[in-house]
């Protein structure tokens, strides 16, 4: 009467029987998983370490070729430069970090979203840095778009305030040259620097050409429209949204107003250092119009504005060797002096996942 239901009674055999046994994992202790993707993510950034160290030495290869190409011009600016007022070219070089506020005004100004400020000028520092690697601008447009979309921002809106930023640039210095030109009697002179026509009627060809193919691409063929489509309509909401705050409004154009301007200031502080000669209204109508004028030829590091520069200072009077060496020393000022800097601080915003 005491014994156990049958239910309890279960023989030791009805037990759950175990499974196969499980291979033994590798000697490496580790899955094949784990292992491929170990052995596949340092092989990556060992081949990614290269292209990184060729970007950050482009542009002092770049410069040193120049010097080697050039070395009696250089000799030259450099006799001039060390013989210069160094209170003047302490006044150029601070006008040149004033370059980098304006243009992370700028940039802010062309974005809704808020942007953490040290970072963002310290990625306008590194994108001049990068600017004497690429043509007409695009290693500064590389680097922010980099870090805008570090910072969470979609592509479409980074690319959209990336144009944004070049329109307002480009609409403002035209701005800023016409004022120049309608005070300063010294326009009449420009008119030896215009091309004949001969000049001006391939070039038209050229870019009525361009435009037309672009139409016609983007009539055509469908999947080229729907990114470009969705792209002007990103850039135009953001558009409304930054000119619906005044506080986007005056960084965006009083950043851009201020580029040129302070660019033009440092020329003029380099050329009363070196005894120039000419009026500070006419070394700024010089930078504008050598700017405007040269802008459209892709060339690395500013070498086709730098020609068009001197050129444009000969014409107003200064001297060919004065003239040159002006140059030469706004180039080290706006360009040379920061490279090295601007280099390590854009590998090290590489390294730290900034960009």
């Amino acid at each position: 009467m005491s014994s156990l239901p049958p239910s309890r009674s279960l023989p030791p055999a009805a037990a759950p029987r175990p499974g196969p046994a499980a291979p033994a994992p590798p000697l490496t202790g580790a899955t094949p998983g784990t292992t491929t993707a170990a052995t596949v993510r340092p092989a990556s950034r060992m081949s990614a370490r290269p292209v990184r160290l060729a970007l950050c030495l482009a542009p002092l290869l770049l410069a040193a070729g120049w010097a080697v190409a050039n070395r009696p011009v250089v000799y030259e600016g450099v006799r001039r430069l060390v013989a210069a007022d160094p209170g003047w070219l302490l006044a150029g070089a601070g006008l040149t970090c004033l370059t980098w506020v304006a243009a992370s005004c700028a940039r802010q100004g062309a974005l809704p979203d808020r942007l953490p400020p040290g970072l963002l000028l310290a990625s306008q520092f590194a994108a001049g840095a990068a600017n004497h690697a690429l043509p007409a601008g695009l290693g500064a447009h590389a680097v922010t778009l980099r870090f805008l979309r570090g910072r969470g921002v979609p592509l479409e809106r980074a690319t959209a305030s990336i144009g944004l930023y070049s329109l307002a640039r480009s609409t403002a210095k035209t701005l800023v040259l016409l004022v120049f030109l309608a005070v300063s009697p010294a326009w009449r002179r420009l008119g030896d620097l215009v091309p004949d026509g001969r000049l001006l009627v391939p070039l038209a060809a050229v870019a009525g050409g361009a435009a037309a193919v672009a139409g016609v691409l983007l009539t055509v063929v469908r999947p080229l429209r729907r990114p470009v489509t969705g792209l002007l309509r990103s850039a135009l909401a953001d558009v409304r949204a930054v000119h619906s705050r005044p506080c986007r409004v005056l960084a965006l154009w009083g950043g851009a107003v201020a580029m040129p301007l302070v660019q033009a200031g440092t020329l003029a502080c380099v050329g009363a250092s070196l005894g120039l000669g000419l009026p500070w209204e006419q070394v700024v109508l010089a930078h504008l119009a050598a700017g405007t004028a040269a802008g459209a030829v892709p060339a690395p590091g500013g070498l086709a504005v730098d020609a068009a520069l001197v050129w444009t200072l000969v014409t107003f009077g200064a001297g060919p060797a004065v003239a040159t060496a002006t140059v030469i020393g706004y180039r080290v000022l706006s360009d040379w002096v920061p490279l090295l800097p601007g280099a390590l601080v854009l590998s090290v915003l590489i390294r730290a996942k900034v960009l």
